[in-house]
């Protein structure tokens, strides 16, 4: 029965890559190490009645945390779910927060759905995630709840990036290629063990909706300092100063200089670690939210147990896609 259900997922997946068009590059933001490391350190800011469940489970959570990511290269779809471009929806120099409706009904009888998902639909799918871990939570399914939670950090992560706010998500447009995964990947990689992540005590949520769209334009005010001070740090440091290759899988790789990594990052005055710190402490009160909605469920009560085998083999399935695949649905990153 395991091996059909994984057979199916596979043929599925694979019929859907053979229809869909072929797209860009694989990106993956906050890097997997980053998305993990926001969702283990999450569980630590939950309340005694959760912790232990989360704490059980926490290498899952954390190594699950980068499912969205590579679902981008198996489910046409997947890739919208993970920013919007709110600066599009900004005509004549009006504010974008000011013009766009932040319920989606309302939003799509004013844009159309299609536009919405062409630029991005992170808060919006933000609340979807939340629903599916209450209802997790309120049918007691420790597969439903591991996977819900773990992704829902993932899209929660992503709305605290900046370049996950803008169309000029990569510097694409001033001559800055590359800023994505040197922001949101390089950074974190070489100093987020030096980070203080001690965030407090996860609080009620009262309108996920809200709380989406506010880490979104909390993450947009950053935009123009993410590219304006790494704009001017490239007119003071020579090409060869920026760059090198370090090995990394089967070949180098070209990524900016350890000293010009510490350089962008002392001058925006630790705001990597900010967003990363915001990132875990509002996760984890999405999760105790959608705990206190679904009724505050015992939850050693749940069965003491590992994921299924079933969704062992979703997760091969996905996994090994993404492996084989170079593109992904979406936008290019790098």
């Amino acid at each position: 029965m395991i091996k059909r259900v994984a057979l199916c997922f596979l043929a599925l997946v694979a019929l859907m890559v053979l229809l869909a068009p072929s797209a860009a590059p694989r990106a993956e933001a906050w890097g997997f190490y980053g998305h993990k490391r926001i969702n283990r350190m999450a569980c630590y800011a939950l309340p005694p009645e959760m912790f232990p469940f989360f704490k059980r489970h926490i290498d899952f959570i954390s190594d699950h945390a980068v499912d969205p990511d590579r679902r981008r290269y198996a489910v046409a779809g997947e890739a919208e779910r993970h920013y919007i471009d709110i600066d599009h929806y900004a005509k004549g120099g009006q504010d974008p927060f000011a013009v766009m409706p932040r319920k989606w009904e309302d939003a799509v009888a004013k844009y159309s759905e299609d536009t919405l998902k062409a630029y991005g639909i992170v808060p919006w799918h933000i609340r979807v995630a939340h629903g599916q871990l209450v209802r997790a939570f309120q049918r007691g399914d420790v597969d439903r709840i591991l996977r819900s939670a773990s992704d829902l950090g993932h899209y929660v992560g992503d709305a605290h990036v900046p370049l996950h706010t803008t169309e000029n998500y990569n510097g694409q447009l001033t001559d800055q290629h590359g800023i994505h995964a040197f922001w949101e990947s390089r950074i974190p990689e070489l100093s987020a063990e030096g980070y203080d992540h001690l965030v407090g005590r996860a609080e009620y949520i009262d309108d996920p909706l809200d709380a989406a769209w506010d880490a979104v334009q909390a993450s947009h005010l950053m935009v123009d300092s993410v590219l304006g001070i790494e704009k001017r740090l490239s007119q003071q440091y020579p090409e060869d100063q920026r760059y090198v290759f370090e090995d990394r899988g089967r070949g180098a790789m070209r990524l900016p200089s350890r000293e010009y990594a510490k350089a962008y990052e002392d001058a925006m005055l630790g705001m990597v670690e900010r967003r990363m710190n915001a990132s875990i402490i509002t996760l984890a009160s999405f999760w105790y939210s959608a705990w206190v909605n679904a009724g505050q469920p015992d939850l050693d009560r749940f069965e003491q147990k590992d994921v299924s085998d079933s969704l062992k083999a979703v997760l091969a399935a996905e996994e090994e896609l993404w492996k084989e695949r170079r593109e992904g649905y979406g936008r290019e990153h790098e």
